[in-house]
């Protein structure tokens, strides 16, 4: 239900006012134009859903990866069906996310550009800062001098910031009586000069392709828009990946039953085996230290014909689990095998006051394991399942530990602790601060809710929430 509500952008209304009124195509339509096929996988479809800041969908930005000419594409392409595809802070974010995965995996960008710049009232949370608007910009430069083509449409309106986006790239296409490209439009112009000058003659595509050279091709309608951006496409000698299709077994249970799976409570009660005879080629499980630290479930296997080493939770993340996923994520490395990890951690019960031995060594072999995802220098992809809680997060390769992707299960939950553990975790604090019980309620409540998959979503925690039966796929 959340996926077709943000699908429809702005809403009605809004798709009509942009359809109709301004002559221009809805995003995803542009997006079937541009692309070899209408199968392409969005990026955090959910971001800025519910956000502090209004009722802002997908953040007026929508990102993902796809296949033009043959070749891996990363997109951004402005929603100007949502606040005129104004940029907030959340969507500054995605950008930049989007960004980060073209440098990591050397993904061709295409850039549609249908944006009336930052949102002004939220300047300070959008500007000034290191990760913030000018980093689009720093990103741009450096993928360029990484020789990762980029390429951009400008479809809309490109004002101030925005018009740096497509004036940045290597080649751009701009759409006669569509597109527009100037630092600041008609109306400051008029408060600043008091002369009335139209968008066409202030920033228009004739402007821009005949007299400032800013666009590199004039196209009269955006479908030729899309048409020459294949073209140039085709010619920037970037070589599509072989992709040489191979043969894969299904598992021999049925990925439709991990619906009945998803585990919906932190006690690990389910074995984890159970998940990966469902997500493995065949169903073959080739395992690691099967008999040692039993609460940390490791392996290889392949997935869709491709060899994995699996690191799944299987209750708490003992000493033992922890030494065991050290060496194994070591094995991986040395290797070269990347690493999916299966995300279920289990939040720990309250310690007695005075530090045990079992609990020290236990910290020590933790940061181990740390250390060895964190240095690992293999593509690490990881899958929240169940929970993502405290500590344990990290050393599974949590969003901190820049793992490639990181996808959650809609049953997944975020959070230090779980609420439904947080009782015990203030007893154990603090044996004299009993507080407010209607504060505490409150407390839980507030817990409860940031912990859940679409709490994380929004804010770009992950690069969005998947179905389980999907998890192949993706």
């Amino acid at each position: 239900e959340l996926l077709e509500m943000v699908s429809k952008g702005g809403g009605e209304n809004a798709i009509l006012h942009h359809t109709q009124r301004s002559k221009k195509l809805f995003v995803r339509e542009r997006l079937k134009l541009l692309l070899d096929d209408e199968s392409f996988f969005e990026l955090s479809p959910l971001t800025g859903l519910n956000m502090p800041y209004g009722d802002v969908p997908a953040a007026g930005c929508l990102t993902g990866i796809g296949k033009i000419c043959g070749v891996w594409c990363v997109f951004m392409a402005n929603d100007a069906t949502v606040k005129g595809g104004t940029i907030y802070p959340i969507g500054v974010k995605k950008q930049l996310r989007a960004q980060e995965i073209a440098m990591q995996n050397r993904l061709l960008s295409v850039y549609l550009v249908d944006s009336g710049g930052a949102f002004l009232p939220l300047q300070s949370e959008l500007f000034p800062d290191k990760s913030h608007g000018g980093r689009v910009f720093y990103n741009e430069a450096i993928m360029s001098a990484m020789r990762i083509p980029q390429v951009a449409v400008v479809c809309g309106s490109c004002v101030a910031g925005g018009a740096y986006v497509p004036t940045m790239a290597e080649e751009t296409v701009i759409i006669d009586k569509i597109g527009t490209l100037f630092l600041a439009g008609p109306p400051l112009v008029k408060a600043a000069t008091g002369e009335y000058v139209s968008p066409e003659d202030l920033g228009g595509a004739k402007l821009h392709s005949a007299v400032s050279g800013c666009s590199d091709h004039f196209a009269s309608s955006e479908k030729e828009a899309y048409e020459c951006i294949r073209n140039v496409i085709s010619t920037l000698n970037y070589d599509p990946l072989p992709e040489e299709v191979i043969e894969h077994d299904s598992p021999l249970y049925s990925s439709d039953e991990l619906l009945g799976l998803a585990p919906q409570d932190y006690r690990c009660t389910l074995p984890v085996k159970l998940i990966l005879s469902r997500l493995m080629d065949g169903s073959r499980f080739q395992e690691f230290k099967a008999n040692y630290g039993t609460t940390l479930v490791t392996g290889f296997g392949h997935m869709e014909g491709h060899l994995v080493g699996i690191v799944a939770n299987n209750g708490e993340l003992s000493h033992d689990a922890s030494l065991k996923g050290s060496h194994f994520v070591q094995l991986c490395s040395q290797r070269s095998i990347p690493i999916l990890f299966l995300q279920n951690t289990a939040p720990q019960t309250a310690e007695p006051t005075s530090i045990s031995q079992a609990h020290s060594n236990r910290l020590k072999a933790q940061a181990s394991m740390m250390a060895a995802v964190a240095c690992a220098a293999v593509p690490k992809i990881t899958i929240v399942i169940g929970g993502c809680y405290g500590s344990e997060s990290y050393v599974m390769c949590g969003r901190s530990f820049s793992p490639n992707f990181l996808f959650l299960w809609p049953n997944a939950r975020v959070a230090l602790v779980d609420s439904r553990h947080f009782s015990t975790v203030l007893q154990a604090g603090d044996n004299d601060c009993t507080g407010d019980e209607s504060e505490l309620k409150h407390l839980k409540e507030k817990l409860e809710e940031e912990s859940s998959a679409f709490y994380s979503s929004a804010r770009l925690w992950d690069d969005g929430v998947i179905l389980p039966q999907n998890t192949r796929k993706v």
